[in-house]
């Protein structure tokens, strides 16, 4: 069941102003933070996770993760912040997944293995949202899917991208174009003149019951 924020507790008894923050800077309260990004992080966070439980579940952890790093805030740059602890809690929670995956394998579990392509969660989606190019990103490992989103869909510059996910440059360039040609064969069946790999993709459907609140304990 999707955790909704308003039942974490996040324990912080007082707000750290940055040494190297400006004169009279205040930090942005847990409302001021939700109001103005909280759509950005779900864009993002359903663009890598592919459906709407796990968006707003990794939503709801990357505003805990805001709160709980506030401190480490340096003003003038929180729309990059939020992109790397956004692909950052994203990647922990995948890695995560697949170490629980290795570890549970054994010779006679791993016969009794179940795949997991259920029917997908049925989604709302706008006239621009493509359902083909979406399950094609979730077919992507983790560090493809996150380069690649951050570049052609958030519109990040290579160096940018390489700043958020704190990899070299040729790395960044590397999972992009071995992403966009996995891509490229995973939509080969498409005319590719109708809608090219790398054009954004549009938005992602509406949050169902997100609701960020300030989750007890944390001080406005």
């Amino acid at each position: 069941m999707s955790r909704t924020p308003e039942r974490t507790t996040v324990k912080r008894t007082k707000t750290v102003v940055p040494d190297h923050a400006p004169a009279g800077w205040k930090p942005p309260t847990w409302e001021e933070i939700v109001a103005e990004h909280s759509g950005r992080v779900y864009r993002l966070a359903y663009r890598l996770t592919g459906n709407v439980h796990d968006a707003e579940d990794l939503t709801h952890d990357v505003f805990v993760r805001v709160f709980r790093s506030l401190d480490s805030y340096r003003p003038g740059t929180f729309e990059g912040w939020l992109h790397r602890i956004t692909t950052n809690v994203f990647l922990d929670k995948m890695r995560r997944k697949q170490r629980i995956r290795f570890d549970a394998l054994s010779d006679d579990a791993a016969a009794r293995l179940v795949s997991g392509t259920g029917s997908p969660e049925q989604i709302y989606a706008d006239a621009n949202f493509d359902d083909d190019i979406q399950r094609a990103l979730d077919a992507l490992s983790p560090d493809f899917r996150a380069a690649v989103v951050l570049c052609d869909i958030e519109g990040l510059s290579y160096e940018e991208v390489a700043a958020t996910l704190d990899v070299k440059l040729g790395t960044v360039r590397s999972r992009i174009h071995r992403g966009r040609a996995q891509l490229r064969a995973a939509l080969a069946h498409r005319d590719p003149a109708v809608r090219p790999v790398a054009e954004p993709i549009g938005s992602a459907p509406a949050r169902s019951s997100l609701g960020l609140r300030r989750p007890a304990g944390v001080a406005g």
